[in-house]
């Protein structure tokens, strides 16, 4: 009994700047109200997410994740088998969601997945960026020829500042918004990726620029734009990356939590930045990779 007290002594005493007076605290209904706050804080109820590549792997557990957390999604694809799959599963466990075809390279499949988003709800507060390529499992950079370099620049770079223009007008309508690009540790630090993952590794870093850019011109509408920067996650897009060697090597040699991440993980990170929780955080790069350090 004694130390319940205690403990909720502690809990008005923290809580006092947020209310003034103890007097704000006489009863539970009270320390209720706060609780309710910050859970609509972290919700995106009524909210409405659009996701590029996100029907497997990384981009899939964002979806899930905003949409558990209260948002409405729309996801997409290249392949509208995947895109079916997908919502199939999303809608058995309970979740509001809706899909498009869209190879994120191709103008007229963004436009068609913006206009999804906007013919059903009018605009949308969550675009989440997600796609990316990496042809023949790329290489050292001096060995990338000239259609490997286009085709992922095209993608990972140009796709995704495009899409987030064209969304513009749109996510401006909403009062504020959030843009969340997806990265990789290697943009950090591309010796990571020196044998294997070279054209990949710049095209990745570029999207850690674009992220700080956009924010500053974006911020006065209010628009926040973030980037998650992911180490080693168990998908099938990075299966093959994870179980290299050399891979292996940097896990257990400079990752403090020796282990690689999840999908889960990384979705955890895209609801926080949707989130009023984040409200005043934009420009940022955020790693998420256990431990592996990072600097530009």
């Amino acid at each position: 009994m004694l130390l319940k007290s205690t403990m909720l002594l502690k809990t008005h005493r923290a809580l006092a700047p947020f209310y003034g007076t103890s007097s704000a605290f006489q009863n539970a209904k009270q320390l209720s109200t706060y609780a309710e706050i910050a859970r609509q804080r972290r919700s995106l109820q009524g909210r409405v997410a659009v996701l590029t590549a996100s029907t497997d792997g990384i981009g899939f557990a964002m979806a899930q994740r905003l949409a558990l957390d209260g948002a409405h999604v729309v996801i997409s694809s290249r392949t509208q088998e995947n895109v079916d799959a997908a919502l199939d599963k999303l809608k058995s466990q309970g979740f509001s969601a809706s899909g498009i075809v869209c190879h994120a390279g191709v103008k007229e499949d963004r436009d068609k997945l913006i206009a999804k988003a906007v013919d059903e709800f009018g605009g949308f507060d969550i675009l989440v960026s997600n796609v990316a390529v990496n042809p023949g499992g790329g290489g050292r950079l001096m060995t990338c020829n000239e259609d490997v370099w286009d085709k992922i620049f095209s993608i990972n770079l140009k796709s995704s500042f495009f899409l987030a223009k064209e969304a513009l007008p749109y996510m401006e309508k909403k009062g504020k918004a959030s843009i969340i690009f997806t990265s990789s540790i290697v943009g950090f630090v591309p010796n990571y990726a020196v044998e294997f993952l070279g054209a990949y590794a710049i095209s990745k870093a570029a999207l850690l620029a674009l992220s700080k850019l956009m924010a500053m011109e974006l911020g006065p509408k209010g628009i926040r734009v973030n980037c998650i920067a992911p180490g080693l996650i168990e998908t099938r897009f990075g299966a093959a990356a994870v179980k290299d060697e050399r891979a292996q090597k940097i896990i257990k040699g400079l990752c403090p939590l020796e282990r690689t991440g999840t999908s889960e993980e990384m979705a955890g990170l895209a609801s926080f930045l949707a989130s009023d929780d984040s409200s005043y955080i934009t420009g940022a790069n955020i790693v998420a990779a256990g431990g592996l350090h990072s600097s530009l």
